[in-house]
């Protein structure tokens, strides 16, 4: 079902139709003889009060969705006081920007690690009549299908990665945002809501695995900071060897070079300073 205008005419000026009506028969009662004058009278006055009842007040960022006699005959979104169909009934709605946070969920990431995650979700209704008709309770409904949502995304990638190429729920946040808005999004809109934004709040390992997970990962950073030692430690023995040969400061045979190659690698790879050692004689 898709939402439409319904019928109002202002209220301000229905109101004074009504009083008027109800006066004409006030003074057709006050002022007649007849049985027929007095009943014109109350027939006027009758109507008044069923027109009285169509009297919606309505503030900004609210509809009313009016229904009659079942059937959706529209929606009012305009602020102000408005007259609508009589004998309609008509359910407010809000319009305004609300948040939803997530319970903290336990589920699996895509290695198989049990942790803790929570979201918050921004969203607006922006059809009164999918929110109202198509769902049961629209609310209701956001808040399963944000932790459906969520649990579907979390799944999708790991934990933590020292991969430059993968991706991650705490290395790739803005990216696993924008996922799980658009996920929201497809699931929300049979209930007329947008999803503005969604963030995540909350992201942690389970606490049975904490423990032995921040060892794993403390683990993998010195192993990926070794690597850039090494890598690193390489390069400058390199430029080292070539800038004494192209100077020629001192012609170094193989074995020098790689006497002179396992000082710097030990020298530069060390977690500790180096304590130098003076050799006073030759060198063999």
């Amino acid at each position: 079902m898709k939402e439409k205008k319904a019928w109002v005419i202002n209220g301000f000026l229905g109101l004074l139709f009504i009083l008027l009506v109800a006066a004409f028969g006030l003074f057709a009662i006050a002022s007649s003889d007849s049985n027929g004058g007095r009943a014109a009278g109350v027939v006027l006055i009758a109507a008044a009060a069923l027109l009285s009842s169509s009297i919606t007040a309505l503030q900004p960022n609210q509809a009313v969705v009016v229904t009659f006699f079942g059937s959706y005959v529209g929606t009012i979104r305009e602020s102000g006081l408005w007259l609508t169909i009589p004998l309609a009934v008509r359910k407010k709605i809000s319009l305004r920007v609300r948040n939803f946070n997530s319970v903290k969920l336990k589920v699996n990431d895509v290695l198989g690690n049990p942790i803790e995650i929570a979201a918050v979700v921004v969203f607006r209704v922006v059809d009164s009549a999918k929110a109202t008709f198509d769902v049961d309770n629209y609310e209701q409904f956001v808040e399963i299908q944000s932790e459906t949502a969520l649990r579907h995304v979390a799944s999708k990638y790991p934990y933590d990665v020292f991969d430059e190429d993968g991706k991650s729920l705490r290395g790739n946040a803005d990216e696993v945002a924008l996922e799980l808005a658009r996920e929201l999004q497809d699931r929300l809109s049979v209930a007329g809501v947008e999803v503005m934004e969604a963030r995540l709040t909350h992201l942690a390992y389970s606490t049975e695995i904490a423990s032995a997970m921040l060892q794993r990962q403390q683990a993998t950073a010195i192993l990926a900071a070794r690597q850039k030692i090494v890598e690193g430690a390489v390069g400058m023995v390199q430029l080292a060897i070539e800038q004494l040969q192209r100077d020629g400061v001192v012609e170094l045979d193989e074995e020098r070079k790689a006497a002179m190659i396992n000082n710097l690698l030990v020298s530069i790879v060390s977690d500790r300073s180096a304590s130098p050692v003076i050799n006073t004689g030759s060198l063999y």
